[in-house]
């Protein structure tokens, strides 16, 4: 499927930054094998993953999204992306994802490329959004820096505010029951991915999904409807490989490992 598209897809979820070293957020316990701070308090992954806490308690807030904006940053993207990007040069590649780490960009893909479902980390916005617009986290001037207790995982140091009014800023992502995010620089990239899927339907297309679970299956079902005509889908997820009426090849493997072994298949004669 891949050696013979004439054009890949590539759609990402959390699993897919795994192999980076980035922590598995799968279930609870998996979130406080991570951030122990928070299995003392009871706190979930989807109840810290709430805009309402910007507002409410800003501190806990910035504690986790300062501290993910830290390690997103210095976390290295694993030799699975380096694969992707040489597929990528060989026939035109898009990539939907709904991580929000930047990942792919950092790995080389062109920003125009990236269609971010969920927003980005690395892009701030007005809690109050006051029409200011989003933002860099790291702009010409420096980048936002937000000190974390690791002990409390609460921020210690100012916290990032609006440039236009002077409000508090918020990432701008989409989080858990969130009607105030300001889609305004993830839309464009998605806007061309939908004109880039529309062109290229029926032209030889294989999408490949790496590390998108069924708790929120935005990335899964864009993997389907992208592949539903011709089937040409591969699915790589530790956990969840299954494929729906046989449509694709599901691989239960962790992304890393599994592209390179696909890699070297390619590489051999009669085979890619």
């Amino acid at each position: 499927m891949i050696g013979g598209a004439q054009a890949l897809l590539v759609t990402a979820g959390a699993g897919m930054g795994v192999d980076s070293g980035l922590p598995d957020f799968r279930g609870s316990e998996g979130f406080w094998r991570a951030y122990p701070p928070y299995a003392r308090l009871g706190l979930r992954f989807e109840e810290l993953a709430d805009p309402e806490h910007f507002a409410d308690d800003p501190e806990l807030a910035w504690g986790f999204y300062g501290h993910r904006l830290e390690l997103y940053r210095q976390t290295v993207p694993h030799t699975g992306f380096d694969i992707l990007r040489r597929w990528a040069r060989t026939r035109p590649t898009t990539v939907f994802t709904s991580n929000v780490d930047g990942h792919f960009q950092r790995a080389g893909f062109p920003a125009d490329d990236v269609a971010e479902v969920h927003g980005s980390i690395h892009h701030l916005q007005c809690l109050r959004l006051c029409g200011y617009g989003v933002w860099p986290a790291d702009g010409p001037d420096g980048s936002i820096d937000v000190p974390v207790d690791e002990d409390t995982m609460r921020a210690t140091g100012p916290l990032p505010r609006c440039p236009g009014c002077g409000a508090l800023a918020r990432p701008a992502i989409l989080m858990f029951g969130d009607t105030g995010w300001d889609e305004s620089h993830a839309a464009p990239a998605l806007a061309r991915h939908a004109d880039w899927l529309r062109e290229r339907r029926g032209t030889g297309l294989a999408v490949v999904e790496l590390g998108a679970g069924t708790a929120v299956p935005t990335v899964r079902r864009r993997s389907e409807l992208a592949s539903a005509a011709s089937g040409a889908l591969v699915r790589i997820n530790v956990r969840e490989p299954e494929i729906r009426h046989d449509r694709g090849v599901g691989i239960a493997g962790p992304a890393a490992a599994t592209l390179t072994a696909i890699d070297d298949a390619l590489g051999r004669p009669g085979t890619g």
